[in-house]
């Protein structure tokens, strides 16, 4: 049995920072920022929605479409909260895909333009939202957030009104698999299902067998819950101990110290930034000898991460799940033309390096592109119509991969098992991939 040894977290000091925006890095691909595209989309600044400060896009926050000859897709996400970085990411994802449709003339002759609102993780917000953005006729889909409770919440709704709900982030696995006929969620993101697998083959794959578990009582760590278990006990495995936290939990460090003192090898971490931070704060207090591996799902790159667990991040051997990344070597000539367009349109970016959350801007981005292709398939932006050319869509090419079909009707989730690869953050706090192992590829 471990000693007692874990220190009391400095929760004051991870509240305070957590009001410092992110991190930039350093420069990798080049970007020409002689000049930025405006963009002035004519329509008024909603006051809800105050988290971007660079001056190329405030007129991208509109609180209604500003013409009923536009094509309108909405945003429905945490802006100006906890996890409004993600949402940030999620928004820029949007905002160069509409950017670029709009620069080709538009859907059916008409311009695309971006309807946000902001439901700072509040599930009762979140549903508002849906039914106020829903409202407009004009409106074809409606693009969540990172929040797996929230989305949960909405999925009445959504379905009550008909409306696509498009999820770049949300991981649950009964987000999508929610048992309505027809489905009206379509996902480019991890699904929990593959994530508590991946997980748990990577570290069996590093040789721990004796797997501790801590994760957020919300549904999405339930739906972690579950599937990490389920992959476990089949590999003839069970967790050596598990423990629950609620958001914005003071008692984090207590229960950390029970999984420690069960004498685990690794722990599994399924948390927001705020509380994941809290997490490797305190590991990193404890004693070399004691101090565990951490491997996360990635809900704590939703946030300014690295600022809120300053030097304890050399301290703590920590990785987490991704779905892609610009930081790789083997870029696609599309990749490389993506982030000189970002560095163009945004003012803190001067390199693939200052891409902070960069699946949710990747996965936002791919799921733009698809509804295009669907729109333009069946010549409509009846909401119905589109539900149904989203399931139809063949052959698209992407900027993540190539889908042979994203959407069929028993499975709305575009990635895959395969999609999943481990990250973690360099000293700089830019978010970096890990080499796989030929194994792994071979998987």
């Amino acid at each position: 049995m471990r000693s007692n040894r874990l220190a009391i977290s400095d929760r004051a000091k991870v509240v305070l920072a957590w009001s410092i925006a992110f991190i930039l890095g350093h420069s990798l691909i080049g970007c020409d920022r002689s000049a930025k595209r405006p963009i002035d989309s004519g329509a008024q600044v909603a006051e809800s929605a105050e988290p971007v400060k660079t001056s190329e896009q405030r007129s991208l926050y509109v609180s209604a479409p500003s013409s009923t000859e536009t094509i309108a897709i909405g945003l429905d996400a945490d802006l100006t909260s906890a996890s409004a970085q993600a949402g940030e990411a999620i928004r820029r994802g949007l905002v160069l895909a509409i950017e670029q449709v709009n620069r080709r003339g538009g859907l059916l002759g008409k311009d695309v333009e971006l309807v946000l609102r902001d439901h700072r993780g509040n599930p009762i917000r979140g549903v508002d939202n849906i039914r106020e953005l829903a409202s407009y006729k004009n409106l074809v889909a409606i693009v969540g957030g990172i929040h797996t409770p929230v989305a949960l919440e909405e999925l009445a709704v959504i379905h009550e009104l008909k409306v696509p709900y498009l999820g770049p982030w949300a991981a649950g696995t009964p987000l999508v698999s929610n048992g309505y006929d027809p489905n009206f969620v379509f996902r480019v993101s991890v699904r929990d299902e593959y994530a508590g697998e991946f997980l748990v083959d990577r570290v069996i794959d590093e040789g721990w067998e004796r797997i501790g578990i801590i994760l957020e009582q919300t549904g999405w760590g339930r739906s972690n819950e579950e599937a990490i278990i389920r992959a476990l006990q089949n590999r003839g495995l069970e967790p050596v101990a598990l423990e629950w936290f609620h958001w914005g939990d003071t008692g984090i460090t207590s229960k950390l110290q029970r999984l420690i003192d069960a004498d685990l090898e690794v722990v599994l971490l399924i948390s927001n930034p705020l509380e994941g931070a809290s997490v490797v704060t305190a590991m990193a207090r404890q004693s070399e000898e004691f101090r565990l591996p951490i491997r996360s799902h990635w809900g704590i790159a939703a946030g300014n991460f690295p600022d809120l667990v300053g030097e304890s991040l050399r301290q703590v051997d920590l990785q987490l799940i991704q779905t892609h990344s610009f930081l790789r070597d083997d870029l696609t000539g599309r990749e490389e033309s993506f982030v000189n367009a970002y560095c163009e349109m945004f003012d803190d970016a001067q390199s693939a390096r200052d891409i902070f959350s960069p699946v949710g801007t990747a996965h936002a981005y791919e799921l733009v592109g698809m509804l295009s292709q669907a729109i333009e398939d069946c010549q409509s932006t009846d909401r119905l119509q589109v539900r149904d050319a989203l399931e139809d869509l063949k052959a698209y090419e992407g900027l993540i991969r190539f889908y042979e079909q994203p959407f069929p009707a028993d499975h709305h989730d575009a990635l895959s098992f395969d999609d999943l690869s481990m990250a973690k953050f360099d000293e700089s706090g830019v978010l970096v991939p890990i080499a796989q192992k030929e194994s792994d590829l071979d998987r």
